[in-house]
């Protein structure tokens, strides 16, 4: 399983609308919506090449101005205890 990380950025007046947008997308989750249009978002996917093509999907949203992956973690066994 991949875990990444991701700062979406969008002009503050279309923020709501680029939320909902990304939230449509699979394995995508948004945190937080800041007032000047920033988000936290993260991506929860079973492979690397999964979260590229996620990560390219976001950029893409109509609305979205920027798109910083600020973390990516792999975990080889998610149900193992540590």
């Amino acid at each position: 399983m991949d875990i990444s990380s991701v700062i979406v950025g969008a002009r503050p007046e279309g923020a709501q609308q680029v939320k909902q947008l990304l939230e449509a997308i699979d394995g995508v989750e948004v945190h937080t919506v800041a007032e000047d249009g920033r988000m936290i978002v993260t991506i929860e996917s079973a492979s690397e090449q999964d979260t590229v093509k996620t990560y390219e999907v976001i950029s893409q949203q109509p609305g979205v101005l920027s798109a910083s992956m600020v973390y990516h973690q792999v975990e080889s066994n998610p149900d193992e205890e540590v």
